[in-house]
């Protein structure tokens, strides 16, 4: 009896303290939601249509801070306070980093010595690549480097200081310190392998476009606009949080690029540096290394450029020793200006390109350095070149847009070749279609010293791709291609040209050919390495995944003799007329 009476007293005791306990915790629940507004809990998100209040953002959005004071040598050995001018650094793959320098960064020796210093003491050389395209404005100059093999094996890369050692003669012309670096405290770099806007650019109309990663992974499934937002945002002093001053809705979603509204115009007008990110619906904002500068305005008839009837757009990448050939011939068949977008090359493009330019040919290059951004980087060029050109032909530097008719002149006569193609079109007609011919080996075993056109003369029977001529006001809102061909704006079409075609000097001699076994351009395309999509297009029949010669490459791709390419080139311009010195520019463009 003694003992069921201790129990009851035991079970009698903790039921006391659990009613104590559920007290507690009722008065806690009350005080905490006393601080809520009345009617919160219930209320409407707010419309995504108005500028959000300003808070602050919690959230990496940068990986190098501006504001870092660090000691700089100067001229004459002293050291001075001054800012850190590395702004951000991104880890891209096969251990690359980019490295961005501050919009307001001082002027640089191009030509000089730079190095980025890594955590342990380990370095590696660093190279120019010159200014990203946007804001055009204020691009940021840009660095790219190696991680030393030493530097690999910590847990955390944090960026690199970049040390940029000028010239006494180029730096006596400035009166600016010899070196450059970045600050002592560095936060982890951003990765190209995660989530991350990449790039932004304002368009005709103010609209923004934003560059991302990681929001549409899969090619062809497209998350909803409705479930992004635009987040401007101002960057954080030292510790301090980025505060976000607007977040309006994304107006379209395809692939990696979302056009947003602009932030409104009191926003605009504040001086201080203004950002741009996404956030998904449910998801922290994605990290970022994108700008927003108003578009200028106020510009004269007389300040505006030249509009050009026929443009080339491609994506370069160590092919330097190829553009002489291909920007000479399309530019004698009616191309009038031409946009290099740069893929990270470290040949000779920019002698190649001066050559070019003091020949007369009209050459723009923008640095786009991100990988596997192809995709990306023609809608940038749809989009930011509409005010300079009314037709853009997007085609690689092994690729020459050809008719067999043309091989009936003397001479090559822009207007009665490619101006021809654009200017018989109805008037709803906003893309054309080339098919290409695929021209192989043709029995070489080296790069043929007469130049791409006249050594590759054998190519299969059938057309397996095909490129475009694209008239830009026409492109749809939401810059969607498919490198091939572009999705348009209600009211336009597509046509096929079946007298025009594009001679495409895909299969050449194996020691250019296995170059592209390194990594392929395309967002959506599997690297020649990654066992996947066996029978895709994109591969080549009978290749495996490692880059082994085939036997008896040299004769593949054999099955049409073509010589009308060959024979127009050498009678237009004579012999191996792309491997000398650039040849002067002849005829006028046409505006």
């Amino acid at each position: 009896m003694q003992l069921h009476a201790r129990r009851r007293h035991a079970l009698a005791r903790c039921r006391a303290l659990i009613a104590v306990a559920a007290v507690v915790l009722a008065l806690v629940a009350l005080l905490c939601f006393s601080r809520v507004p009345p009617g919160a809990l219930l209320a409407a998100p707010a419309q995504a249509l108005q500028l959000t209040p300003a808070r602050r953002l919690h959230v990496r959005l940068g990986a190098v801070k501006s504001s870092v004071d660090t000691a700089t040598p100067v001229s004459g050995g002293s050291r001075h306070r001054s800012r850190t001018w590395v702004d951000a650094a991104v880890l891209l793959p096969d251990w690359e980093v980019l490295v961005l320098l501050r919009p307001d960064a001082p002027a640089v020796d191009a030509t000089g010595n730079a190095t980025c210093r890594f955590r342990g003491g380990a370095s590696s050389p660093a190279r120019a690549i010159g200014r990203l395209p946007a804001p055009a404005t204020s691009g940021r100059r840009a660095y790219s480097c190696v991680v030393p093999v030493p530097a690999r094996g910590h847990k955390t890369l944090p960026a690199p200081q970049l040390v940029v050692t000028s010239s006494p003669s180029w730096t006596s012309k400035r009166k600016i310190p010899t070196t450059i670096t970045g600050g002592d405290r560095s936060p982890e770099m951003l990765r190209w392998s995660g989530r991350l806007v990449y790039e932004s650019a304002v368009v005709d109309g103010g609209d923004v476009l934003v560059f991302a990663k990681g929001v549409n992974p899969r090619q062809g499934v497209n998350r909803p606009a409705s479930d992004i937002q635009c987040v401007y945002y101002r960057r954080g002093d030292d510790d301090n949080a980025d505060h976000v001053v607007a977040t309006l809705p994304a107006a379209t979603s395809a692939q990696q690029v979302f056009r947003c509204p602009p932030p409104p115009t009191p926003v605009q007008q504040e001086p201080k540096e203004l950002r741009v990110t996404l956030a998904v619906a449910g998801q922290e904002p994605l990290p970022s290394l994108a700008l927003y500068t108003p578009p200028r305005s106020g510009l004269s008839s007389t300040q505006a450029p030249e509009k050009k009837l026929i443009c080339a757009c491609t994506m370069v990448r160590d092919v330097a020793k190829f553009l002489p050939e291909w920007v000479v011939y399309h530019a004698a068949v009616g191309v009038d200006k031409f946009y290099l977008y740069d893929n990270g090359s470290e040949d000779d493009l920019a002698d190649q390109l001066h050559q070019l330019s003091s020949a007369g040919y009209d050459i723009s290059t923008v640095a786009w350095p991100w990988t596997k951004a192809q995709e990306a980087g023609f809608s940038h060029s749809a989009a930011v070149h509409q005010d300079s050109c009314e037709w853009m032909a997007f085609i690689d530097v092994d690729e020459f847009i050809f008719s067999p008719r043309w091989n009936q002149s003397d001479i090559p006569d822009a207007s009665s070749m490619l101006r021809s193609v654009v200017s018989s079109l109805e008037p709803d007609v906003g893309q054309v279609s080339l098919g290409c011919a695929d021209f192989g080996p043709s029995g070489q075993t080296g790069n043929p010293k007469e130049g791409v056109t006249q050594g590759y003369t054998c190519r299969r029977r059938t057309h397996e791709r095909h490129k475009s001529l694209l008239r830009l006001d026409a492109v749809d809102d939401s810059l969607v291609n498919s490198i091939h061909h572009f999705a348009l704006r209600p009211g336009f079409r597509g046509e096929w040209n079946k007298q025009v075609r594009v001679n495409h000097y895909k299969y050449q001699a194996w020691e250019e050919f296995k170059v592209k076994f390194r990594r392929r351009v395309s967002t959506y395309v599997a690297d020649w390495t990654d066992p996947v999509n066996l029978k895709s297009k994109d591969r080549t029949p009978g290749l495996g995944f490692e880059a082994v010669e085939p036997v008896d490459w040299k004769n593949k791709f054999c099955e049409v003799n073509d010589n009308l390419l060959r024979d127009a080139t050498r009678r237009w311009f004579g012999v191996g007329f792309g491997n000398g010195p650039a040849r002067p520019r002849t005829g006028t463009s046409s505006s």
